[in-house]
């Protein structure tokens, strides 16, 4: 079997919030906004939004309503710890982080070398809120 993830749901504290973001943040990465639908699920207490692409579904999905007042950790058992999307240059990962700042990303790291992660590697860290979300994103660029 080869390892291709097929598509990656995330739950975000809330969605009202989440949604306008993501419907900024994911074009920047290729996704096509007006290809996103959404769902609201009675009976498994959710709401989800779903993005898709040819290579990866991301969706995005509402807290349980009992655990809707916790505070979310990246470092909790089971959590999200951090999401990288592949840039094909160091030029894009800064064209990138040009526009996540335009769209009102939180900036956790601008675009720098991480030689202690394997040689050529350039990052650029963000995030919202963080009890709005409850992940980061990197964009990494390996040459």
């Amino acid at each position: 079997m080869e390892p291709i993830i097929d598509h990656i749901e995330i739950t975000v504290k809330d969605m009202g919030v989440a949604v306008p973001f993501y419907d900024k943040l994911l074009p920047l990465l290729g996704f096509d906004a007006q290809e996103r639908v959404s769902a609201a699920i009675q009976e498994h207490d959710k709401h989800v939004v779903q993005y898709t692409h040819a290579r990866l579904g991301f969706a995005i999905t509402s807290p349980r309503s009992g655990f809707a007042s916790e505070t979310i950790n990246r470092r909790k058992p089971g959590a999200l710890h951090h999401l990288a999307f592949k840039a094909p240059s160091r030029t894009e990962v800064d064209r990138l982080h040009s526009k996540l700042k335009q769209i009102g990303a939180t900036i956790v790291s601008p675009p720098r070398e991480y030689p202690e992660y394997t040689p050529r590697v350039t990052m650029l860290c963000i995030s919202r809120i963080r009890k709005v979300l409850s992940t980061r994103l990197s964009v990494l660029n390996m040459m």
